[in-house]
């Protein structure tokens, strides 16, 4: 199925093209449906820095880890005409995951970058968030073959972060992570159902973890 047509771009999508290089203006304009953004964080390198990039300096450095690829999806959805939205999925003993989300036809989709193979691209055919979100929950485990996913934020619209010019410059991105700790949270688990979780079984393990930067996993303390 095509894409629609793209809404109007918003005057801070424009001014975020106009201040890349031609050749970042040119990569990005090819970002031209939800599925090549995907396809772009698919291809960069998992970055396993202990900093953030902003959506700019991932065009310039062609890599990024989950919250870097979500602020490039958003910045990216934005250029097509679509809100910056992006949800944070809390995890326990694990790091947290960052989606880039939107909605077609009423159904909610997500772009992510991601070092584990099923935590990245969903098509928007969720009726709810929490529906979008449960979809990663199996493929949400740490090393130790824990499945960690605990909740979900609401969505946060980036543009209400503009002042920290978080599409070009790196200075701000520490407030935007602190944004998050800041917002309403969903639990997806009863105390019932975390006492009955079953370990990841090693067929799935291994499959998660193809290709994976073992520099850029979380380690948690054996329980």
């Amino acid at each position: 199925m095509s894409e629609p047509p793209p809404a109007p771009r918003s005057p801070a999508a424009e001014d975020f093209l106009a201040r890349l290089e031609p050749a970042e203006r040119t990569q990005l304009l090819g970002l031209d449906s939800p599925a090549a953004i995907q396809a772009f964080l698919d291809d960069i390198p998992y970055s396993a820095d202990p900093f953030y990039r902003c959506p700019r300096r991932v065009l310039r450095d062609r890599r990024a880890h989950c919250f870097d690829g979500a602020l490039l999806a958003a910045a990216a959805l934005r250029c097509l005409g679509l809100p910056p939205l992006v949800v944070d999925l809390y995890a326990e003993r694990d790091d947290d995951h960052m989606l880039a989300v939107w909605q077609r036809d009423g159904c909610w989709g997500a772009l992510a970058k991601s070092n584990f193979v099923g935590l990245r691209y969903r098509e928007a055919v969720y009726q709810s968030l929490r529906e979008l979100v449960m979809s990663y929950f199996e493929d949400f485990y740490n090393v130790l073959g824990e499945k960690t996913l605990r909740g979900f934020t609401v969505p946060l619209d980036l543009a209400q972060l503009d002042d920290l010019d978080w599409m070009v410059d790196d200075a701000g991105l520490e407030a935007v992570a602190e944004r998050f700790d800041t917002l309403d949270r969903t639990p997806v688990l009863t105390p019932g159902m975390l006492a009955g979780l079953s370990p990841m079984d090693s067929r799935s393990f291994a499959a998660g973890m193809l290709g994976t930067d073992a520099a850029g996993l979380y380690r948690p303390e054996p329980g």
